[in-house]
């Protein structure tokens, strides 16, 4: 709830503003190519999922539970009403792990560099997005290579070839697809455009679109119902459902990663 009167939601205001002022295409540019080395630290996913402990999102009005309780809340909610899918209990449980940018042995990025709405770099900013009005001090807003419909893309191109604004999304696809997981494109897809409400929540940037990603979103709506109406204040016995979700891990991805 973005509008809801509180001392958080002024925090949140102004967590936005940084983020759409300082996330232009040159800066995704190159935090891509600076993280997408994955040269900070070698660890298996069990591993960055305790590191996450020490995070908490600004980002989120709702939200002040450590992230792994949000990641397991998510996971076992979508596991009891999809019993037999697999890779998607997994990917709840993945699907904010890039917010390990915010730890110190990441560089400690800044919270609007990791968190919060994502939405395309390098065409206009969509009226949809959250707080747009900041968008007007981004140096790509009057900017005729960014500025349009399209900007340096073409209809129909596949979100695969657009830049999305830069953060723990953008991270974990990095981190996984490098590391070579087995999981199906629409998980991929999942944890690449889970934050991108614009498309989501608002249908904006469909004119971007191919055939695949028209698939993979009927996933991702599914999943963002529970990611973000999961969030409870019961707690999750982590070491009654970890061995689960360990075995999950072994299937899908490598013992260790590199990040």
């Amino acid at each position: 709830d973005y509008d809801a009167e509180s001392e958080r939601q002024e925090g949140v205001e102004n967590f936005y503003r940084i983020n759409h002022i300082n996330q232009s295409y040159d800066f995704v540019k190159k935090m891509r190519e600076e993280y997408g080395k994955l040269d900070k630290v070698e660890m298996s996913i069990w591993e960055c999922c305790e590191l996450l402990n020490d995070v908490v999102d600004e980002s989120d009005p709702d939200l002040d539970e450590p992230q792994i309780e949000h990641l397991l809340q998510t996971a076992e909610a979508i596991r009891k009403d999809y019993p037999n899918e697999e890779w998607l209990h997994l990917t709840a449980l993945v699907h904010d792990l890039g917010k390990v940018l915010l730890h110190p042995s990441f560089g400690e990025l800044p919270q609007w560099a990791v968190v919060g709405d994502t939405y395309p770099v390098g065409c206009a900013f969509d009226e949809s997005i959250v707080h747009h009005k900041y968008f007007k001090q981004n140096p790509d807003y009057n900017n005729p290579d960014y500025s349009t419909k399209y900007g340096v893309y073409a209809e129909g191109c596949g979100l695969n070839n657009v830049m999305m604004s830069w953060g723990h999304d953008d991270y974990m696809y990095l981190v996984a697809k490098e590391n070579g997981t087995t999981l199906p494109s629409a998980a991929v897809f999942v944890i690449r455009y889970h934050s991108f409400y614009a498309l989501h929540r608002s249908g904006a940037y469909k004119h971007l679109m191919n055939g695949e990603d028209f698939e993979n979103l009927k996933w991702l709506q599914i999943f963002n119902k529970y990611d973000l109406y999961s969030k409870s204040k019961d707690r999750i016995d982590v070491e009654k459902v970890k061995p689960y979700y360990l075995s999950l891990i072994k299937k899908y991805f490598p013992s260790k990663l590199r990040w």
